[in-house]
């Protein structure tokens, strides 16, 4: 029987880590498929037919056929579909939500670009760097405050907002940004790390197409 879901990506994708962090950690095998972003295969029509905008990470859900584009909008879908760290009440789906979309405005950009500046495959110069760090630091005191005597981000179990944020903090030592003033993340971050099935993004995601084991 084939597997159920079919991921669209590259390794070196910060959104494709999260979707692929989440099907490993509700134990839900999936085909990995492989990008060649240089090559420009994410823009042919094949790949535009299923993937509007042209992007990754791409997931296929072979049960009903659905195409699903955009990280956050995939983990909302997954965490419906799959009963899994959508939050114990609709409170607490609300909220993970805001995070969500609090990630995608005030996090995730510093750190991603960041990082996509310090590898080279993104243009910036100090100027643009020191604005980063800037961003990153504001958004970091808003997160640490709120994890004080706090385990997840909410509620009292993992959701999607501590699958999203982690799949962005994950690469903030290839941004170069220090975490250690900040240690309700970090200590948030070693829970997160010591769950069963998380894998840092090196372990996740090959450099190559790969079907579930």
């Amino acid at each position: 029987m084939p597997t159920r879901f079919e991921l669209h990506g590259i390794a070196l994708s910060g959104p494709t880590y999260k979707v692929g962090l989440l099907l490993t950690l509700s134990g839900e095998p999936f085909d990995y498929m492989h990008m060649n972003l240089r090559g420009g295969e994410h823009k042919q029509p094949g790949y535009l037919s299923k993937q509007r905008y042209g992007q990754v990470p791409l997931l296929v859900d072979r049960n009903n056929g659905r195409h699903l584009c955009q990280s956050a909008a995939i983990l909302e879908y997954l965490a419906d579909t799959l009963g899994k760290f959508g939050g114990a009440t609709l409170d607490e789906r609300l909220q993970a939500r805001e995070w969500l979309y609090w990630d995608f405005d005030r996090l995730a950009p510093a750190i991603y670009r960041t990082r996509g500046i310090k590898a080279g495959f993104r243009k910036g110069g100090p100027e643009v760097l020191e604005m980063y760090a800037a961003e990153a630091q504001s958004a970091l005191q808003v997160l640490d405050q709120h994890l004080a005597g706090r385990n997840w981000i909410v509620g009292e179990g993992v959701t999607i907002a501590d699958i999203d944020i982690y799949g962005v903090l994950a690469y903030a030592g290839d941004a170069e940004i220090d975490l250690a003033p900040y240690p309700a993340v970090t200590a948030w971050m070693a829970r997160f790390e010591a769950l069963d099935g998380c894998r840092k993004p090196k372990d996740l995601l090959p450099m190559e197409s790969r079907a579930a084991a």
